[in-house]
């Protein structure tokens, strides 16, 4: 017999960067969620660390993005440099978002940050619980939790697994993890080092024995990627990461200390799919690819961003299943080209052929002095230019939308904006409230400066444009809408 009693709305499973912003999107849509993390308490170490500026305007929207400005090193500057000669210098301050840099924040702090802010809004990750498995059915799961040992029974009516590369809800799932792993294994280590090279610049170094990459964390310290032909000891030394340097990066850096290290095997791999009925997956646990682009944790936590608000309209019974099913086709082209572009940019920087480095070493300085390139470079980089053209629930090019009236935590809910433009008839006013009234828990009519209509989604996105407010265009809204959201008729969940 089936457990219909339902102990919470969302499991979330692992309380790592992405487990964490998943509960508090979770707690700021008031839905009822239980995290657990089986770990005694959060990470220690540094880990990721680029917090890139579309990622800073959901923290924004999400109202969390003061405490990360406050601890965040700024960098607006990339070079390509092979030892002391530069290939490449592109600044990076895309003029279009008010995070006109890249946040170097260590994991570590972006988890105490998160848990902080848990914490005020009444949350609590519940530690040393660990995810065994789950049964699914029609109306929700049922999973089994080891909690310090003892076996205990939750049931929720969905579950979202963010438990990293090795995941236990994705197995459980059965999912297929594709991809490869890479042949060379990696170091990362933080470094104290001197303050020759700019505090707001990373280094992308390619060379003959392995590519690195230079992370400034602040004016005297920095995060050291590369990789490694064979592991020496069980985690890197001092001395091996100066051997390093030595060999790849601009002389004038000095190592003088080491803060911490590890070496590490990566894939490029994602999933084929990010639902199975009512359980999914973000972050590691559905994709995992090089290191060179710090692109990971933003990718997991780009995922959540599209997912919470679509998990909110569903279980307050106004969201279809087809908005449930948009999760996997937005995400999924995404992290596929995240995935590739990292995947290409290891491969440029790391080559040995010699001739494959010649033609790099003459491209590169050509192509970074060409405006089309510099744009998108960092459009790429910065994560501005994703968008969501092609989903089933976009009618346009699905680009992202942020001013100011979006800001602060409270601006945008699980609620599509409808900007109407001052401009617009009577009548053209009265439909456009009309049509707001009649989804009422879901969209939300404001007036505008500009001329037109514009959809908005919960997350910033742009469901719907058109640069004439007429009736026509408000009847494509209202199919638009009418894709994803049920109106005045309330679903039973």
């Amino acid at each position: 017999m089936v457990n219909s009693s339902i102990d919470t709305n969302v499991l979330i499973v692992g309380a790592g960067p992405v487990g964490l912003f998943a509960a508090n999107e979770c707690a700021r849509h008031n839905l009822r969620y239980r995290i657990i993390e089986e770990r005694a308490s959060q990470s220690e170490h540094s880990k990721a660390l680029a917090i890139f500026p579309r990622t800073l305007e959901i923290f924004d929207m999400a109202g969390i993005v003061m405490p990360f400005l406050e601890k965040a090193n700024r960098v607006t500057q990339v070079a390509v440099m092979i030892c002391d000669r530069t290939l490449a210098h592109m600044k990076f301050a895309p003029d279009e978002t008010p995070y006109s840099f890249i946040a170097m924040v260590p994991q570590d702090v972006t988890e105490r940050l998160l848990v902080e802010e848990l914490r005020r809004k009444g949350g609590t990750v519940e530690y040393e619980t660990k995810f065994i498995s789950a049964e699914q059915d029609d109306h929700g799961v049922n999973v089994t939790l080891e909690e310090r040992g003892e076996s205990i029974q939750c049931r929720a009516t969905v579950v979202i697994g963010c438990d990293g590369a090795h995941s236990t809800v994705r197995h459980q799932l059965n999912l297929p993890f594709e991809g490869a792993e890479y042949q060379a294994s990696f170091l990362l280590a933080d470094v104290e080092t001197n303050t020759s090279l700019p505090a707001d610049e990373m280094q992308l170094c390619p060379s003959e024995f392995g590519p690195v990459a230079i992370f400034p964390m602040s004016d005297t310290r920095r995060r050291v990627v590369a990789t490694v032909d064979n592991i020496e000891g069980d985690v890197p030394s001092l001395v091996l990461v100066r051997k390093i340097l030595a060999q790849r990066a601009p002389s004038a850096i000095e190592a003088r200390g080491l803060h911490w290290s590890s070496y590490f095997r990566i894939h490029h791999r994602q999933v084929a799919r990010l639902r199975e009925l009512r359980t999914f997956i973000a972050g590691d646990a559905a994709h995992i690819h090089s290191p060179f682009g710090g692109q990971g944790m933003n990718t997991g936590l780009h995922d959540i961003w599209n997912l919470i608000w679509k998990l909110d309209l569903f279980l307050k019974g106004d969201g279809k299943q087809e908005l449930l099913d948009s999760y996997s086709t937005e995400r999924l082209p995404v992290i596929k080209n995240v995935i590739e572009t990292t995947d290409l940019l290891t491969k440029v920087m790391g080559t040995p052929n010699k001739l494959a480095q010649a033609l790099r070493d003459v491209v590169i300085p050509m192509v970074s002095r060409l405006a089309p390139f510099q744009h998108a470079f960092v459009q790429r980089l910065s994560e501005l230019g994703i968008a969501y053209q092609g989903s089933p629930i976009v009618d346009g090019t699905g680009e992202r939308y942020f001013e100011d009236s979006l800001r602060g935590g409270k601006g945008i809910r699980s609620r599509f904006l409808l900007f109407l433009g001052n401009e617009a008839n009577r009548s053209t006013k009265d439909a456009a409230k009309q049509l707001a009234e009649s989804f009422s828990d879901v969209v939300e009519l404001r007036l505008f400066d500009k001329p037109g209509l514009l959809l908005v989604r919960p997350d910033g996105y742009i469901a719907f444009s058109s640069h004439i407010s007429d009736i026509a265009a408000l009847q494509e809204i209202r199919s638009v809408i009418r894709r994803q959201a049920i109106g005045s008729e309330k679903r039973v969940v």
